[in-house]
């Protein structure tokens, strides 16, 4: 069986996969009213069925589903079409695993909460293509914070350690207590 490959003609497709109802529809919609063609899924298995139907240019997967793990529909999206460039939305606490879906195959992370415009502009920068209509040109270009990259580095520090608390305040030489709370804490903006 060939594998479908990504429309070329006419506006770019995105298969947005999360189960959160709400928050899937009010994307979807959005993504519309700016030139998107949508599909979307609210598990692994849909998500396999909607790429199959029609290979996406890019899709938008939740880390955390109800019937698989984020990396699994990352994979399972790899296999039906390689083509499809994958972003990872990633909420409080679960950067680390974004980080490690980046190393297997996604191309980008987000974190939510995520507004339309500041994925358009992620997608878009993708291909180095303009934003589309209603995207704000340069959106998504701001450098993070600082307190942004000590958040990714703690949680990268985390994961390297299989999630031990006290191995990470050891190799970031900080008190396992400080740790703690830094971890309590949500993720800052850019």
């Amino acid at each position: 069986m060939t594998r479908p490959e990504p429309p070329q003609g006419g506006p770019p497709s995105v298969l947005l996969v999360d189960d959160d109802d709400a928050f899937r529809e009010r994307m979807a919609r959005a993504l519309r009213d700016r030139g998107f063609a949508v599909a979307t899924a609210q598990d692994k298995q849909a998500a396999v069925t909607a790429a199959r139907a029609s290979a996406p240019h890019y899709a938008v997967v939740d880390m955390r589903m109800p019937d698989a793990t984020g990396q699994e529909v990352i994979d399972a999206l790899g296999d039906v079409s390689p083509a499809t460039k994958i972003v990872v939305l990633t909420g409080y606490g679960s950067i680390a695993s974004a980080v490690e879906a980046l190393h297997k195959g996604a191309v980008h992370y987000l974190s939510k909460p995520i507004d339309a415009d500041e994925l358009v502009a992620t997608l878009m920068k993708l291909d180095g293509d303009p934003p589309l209509d209603g995207a704000p040109a340069g959106a998504g270009e701001a450098t993070p914070s600082l307190a942004r990259a000590e958040w990714e580095h703690i949680q990268r520090v985390l994961s390297d350690c299989g999630g031990n608390v006290s191995e990470a305040a050891r190799r970031l030489a900080i008190a396992r207590r400080t740790l703690q709370l830094k971890l309590k804490k949500y993720p800052p903006k850019v």
